[in-house]
């Protein structure tokens, strides 16, 4: 009788295909799934998942653990929802390639775009690398709780080439083009998925630089995907101009695609007031790439795209008022202590907003319209809850509602504003967006936005919202909702030895009791080094996590197994 390092017995298997659910066992050997139906074997361990659903870990595509992976052995919150392997290095920021000179400004891009506080960069890197093949050296020593794959980002290739020329509105060139795509070829070489960028003007530094990937024209863009080109491998992850047309943004993804012969990977979202309805074009355009042979997916959020509000997050409708940047430092206790003073209300009321990121005022200005969680999550509020809509009621201005909103639960209140994905109060137009062939969930952002965004938890959600809980003509399949998590983010980047449950793939599974799945408000910590915060968000109901066949997480609870390692292109591509 065969002997096994795990079992997991009697579960409802979806083997992340999309085929259709049944019971099953599946055994675990060495790491890989050694056999899958009624298996008659021993183990060393058995977990019994009468009554749950099997799948396979899931695979996010769109995380930034580039720092975080290199000072912590776990990449929560993203491991805490069924995650096994996170691809990172999007949006073009990322710390290398990297000369010891230019750490400064790749840390402060990543302070201001991805919201990852100065300090705990600082602390926290330990910079033993400059090149982007020895960056991918010094990840190899890494032990972690899931498996990571990195892709090379444009700012920081930018600057490794330009120097100060890349903050500058310089062109480059004809040398400077050449050098990145020789990079780019390098790093895919070396084991990177992709290469990725930026056009979205709100990607900063805190004092409101742009990042350097806005200064380049469509030219260096394809200089980058040639790099793809001449590697024969990876993906052009992209973000677009959020507010130009969808007419002019999509032909630059059309043109990167087509130049390149390589897959082209773009965030897709419902922006308010863009131009045009864009999403509706985007999609059209993907209809129209799919039909003429080119490979463009769209990374669609399964919720509003949010921000989080408080004393103890990175912003509040008072963050950038003098008297409140004054007290900023000081623990939550002392602030609220300062806050409850009537001398200090009056003064701070009097007050005007001051920043020298013009993003920075337009997210504080857009708190009237966020939600206060009172209890449990709530990602779809109804308008008249709004902040300035309950001002309105009790007859105080916004700024005197705020003021005494924020100091509710000792300081500890929190409020959601549903930035994109919400124009019309509802998730029609997200729900339109999952159900395109030519779409993959993603944009979960784990390791970034510590104290702004907390969508880590996006796999969760989705499973919650959109497999379970949906009306019936809006729900998706339950066995389409796991292959969304899990094969088809894996086939857009090339992990081609995991996503589904088969003898001979990567033993990364998830049992889940899917009827209580939960997720509760996020809680601050403060775990990052130099006692840095972040967000977490705790789920209920995700019953056991396997990385390499090892048990990583039951019920929520880390087990201190480190199975997870850096995954590199090449690798699969030689084992393929």
């Amino acid at each position: 009788m065969a002997h096994y390092d795990l079992i997991i017995r009697g579960g409802t298997m979806h083997d992340g295909t999309g085929a259709p659910a049944r019971i099953s066992d599946v055994a675990i050997a060495g790491g890989v799934i050694a056999a899958v139906g009624d298996i008659e074997g021993d183990a060393d361990e058995v977990i019994d998942a009468t009554g749950k659903i099997v799948t396979p870990g899931f695979v996010d595509v769109h995380t930034h653990f580039d720092g975080q992976v290199t000072w912590e052995n776990r990449l929560s919150p993203s491991s805490g929802h069924g995650v096994t392997t996170a691809v990172m290095g999007n949006c073009g920021v990322g710390f290398a390639p990297c000369r010891p000179e230019q750490r400064d400004t790749l840390v402060k891009l990543m302070e201001g775009i991805e919201d990852i506080p100065e300090v705990v960069m600082v602390e926290g890197l330990p910079w033993n690398w400059e090149t982007f093949p020895e960056y991918l050296d010094a990840l190899d020593k890494r032990e972690l709780d899931i498996d990571i794959a990195a892709q090379i980002p444009h700012s920081a290739l930018r600057v490794y080439v330009m120097g100060e020329r890349a903050a500058r509105k310089e062109a480059p060139t004809a040398e400077d083009l050449a050098a990145m795509r020789s990079l780019v070829a390098e790093g895919i070489a070396a084991g990177a998925f992709g290469v990725t960028t930026s056009r979205n003007v709100m990607h900063r530094t805190k004092a409101g630089d742009l990042a350097p990937s806005l200064y380049s024209d469509v030219d260096e863009l394809c200089a980058l995907a040639g790099g793809l080109t001449d590697a024969d491998g990876g993906v052009f992850q992209i973000i677009p101009a959020p507010m130009e047309p969808a007419e002019v943004e999509f032909p630059i993804l059309r043109q990167v695609a087509e130049q390149s012969g390589r897959p082209v990977s773009f965030t897709l979202l419902d922006v308010p007031n863009q131009p045009g309805d864009g999403w509706r074009h985007h999609m059209a355009g993907l209809e129209q790439a799919a039909a003429d042979g080119l490979n463009i997916r769209g990374q669609v959020a399964p919720r509003p795209v949010g921000m989080f509000f408080g004393l103890d997050l990175s912003l509040h409708h008072f963050s950038s008022h003098p008297s409140y940047k004054a007290i900023a430092h000081l623990p939550l206790a002392e602030r609220v202590a300062i806050m409850r003073d009537r001398n200090f209300r009056e003064r701070l009321l009097s007050e005007a907003p001051e920043d020298s990121n013009p993003t920075t005022l337009m997210l504080i200005a857009a708190f009237r319209a966020s939600y206060q969680w009172e209890g449990k999550p709530n990602y779809e509020p109804e308008a008249t809850d709004r902040v300035d809509s309950r001002a309105e009621a009790t007859n105080l201005s916004l700024d005197e509602y705020a003021y005494d909103a924020l100091l509710e639960d000792g300081g500890r209140a929190v409020f959601y504003l549903p930035a994109a994905n919400y124009t019309d109060g509802d998730l029609k137009n997200v729900r339109e967006m999952l159900g395109s062939p030519h779409t993959v969930m993603a944009l979960a952002d784990g390791g970034a936005h510590y104290g702004l965004i907390c969508d880590a938890s996006f796999p969760t959600f989705y499973l919650q919202r959109w497999a379970r809980d949906a009306t019936p003509d809006e729900r998706i399949d339950l066995a389409d909702a796991i292959a969304e998590l899990t094969s088809r983010p894996a086939a857009l980047v090339g992990l081609t030895d995991r996503g589904r449950i088969a003898p001979g793939m990567k033993a990364d599974l998830n049992v889940i009791d899917l009827d209580h799945l939960t997720l509760h408000v996020p809680t601050i910590e403060y775990d990052l080094p130099a006692g840095g915060k972040r967000m977490h968000q705790r789920a209920e109901g995700i019953v056991a996590t396997v990385v390499s066949g090892k048990v990583t997480y039951r019920d929520g609870v880390h087990t201190g197994a480190l199975p997870g390692r850096l995954v590199r292109r090449r690798d699969l591509a030689e084992a393929a």
